[in-house]
């Protein structure tokens, strides 16, 4: 199930600069958050019988997770936007959390994606580079539009947070067919999550005089960035 990003559709001066960014050194995130009650009890019951799409659905949203906080916490050095280290540090560590925790459970590995079949290993993860070539090749470029103003950091928080989603929508669909209720609850907390930062990006392009928010965006890596459906808290 590796998914593919199609750049051939990307919109004309998406990306002005081609350098990409040195990224701290994250490799401890997740270990103190604390999350929701109701994620926990997903982690701790029981096993379920995973199908080898929802394998693959758990091991690469580990690494397009760790992506989300990385390349906000690493465009943030250039560009102070708060919404991208509140995210970061308050949300997005117990997102990759979740996903790890998941990971153990079923004794996935996490830097051989697609392999799920060595035992589970996060060596590697958490300092902007990934096993997964596309996930890569993503971070890359959204860090290098990122750091060029506020206003293309904010826009990079919109699009981090729609092609979460989307993958998110896929991969609910998976876990449900699989009736892996355990996953599903995660994958939804994820999603929930992504939703909020979605809302918050769109109001720091509001706040700045940017109409349309997120919506302002064109479309480009295959997806689409306008979403006033999506739900609000």
């Amino acid at each position: 199930m590796q998914k593919r990003f199609f750049v051939s559709i990307l919109i004309s001066g998406l990306l002005l600069a081609g350098c990409t960014g040195g990224s701290t050194d994250n490799s401890g995130v997740g270990q103190n958050s604390q999350l929701p009650s109701y994620v926990v009890d997903a982690i701790n019951a029981p096993k379920s019988t995973l199908s080898q799409d929802v394998k693959d659905a758990l091991t690469y949203m580990y690494s397009e997770e760790g992506l989300a906080h990385d390349v906000y916490l690493d465009i943030y050095t250039v560009q102070q936007v708060r919404q991208l280290q509140n995210i970061a540090t308050r949300s997005e560590v117990k997102h990759i959390d979740a996903v790890n925790q998941m990971a153990i459970k079923y004794d996935l590995n996490m830097t051989q994606y697609p392999d799920t079949d060595i035992p589970y290993s996060i060596e590697g993860i958490g300092n902007g580079k990934y096993p997964v070539d596309d996930v890569q090749y993503l971070y890359d470029l959204l860090y290098a539009k990122g750091i060029q103003s506020q206003k293309d950091a904010l826009e990079v928080g919109c699009m981090v947070e729609v092609v979460d989603i989307d993958d998110l929508d896929t991969y609910i669909s998976y876990a449900r067919s699989s009736g892996a209720t355990d996953v599903l609850s995660v994958f939804e907390f994820l999603r929930d999550g992504s939703y909020n930062h979605y809302w918050a990006f769109d109001n720091g392009l509001k706040n700045m005089g940017i109409t349309e928010g997120c919506c302002s965006i064109s479309d480009a890596l295959g997806h689409s960035y306008c979403h006033p459906e999506y739900p609000q808290k």
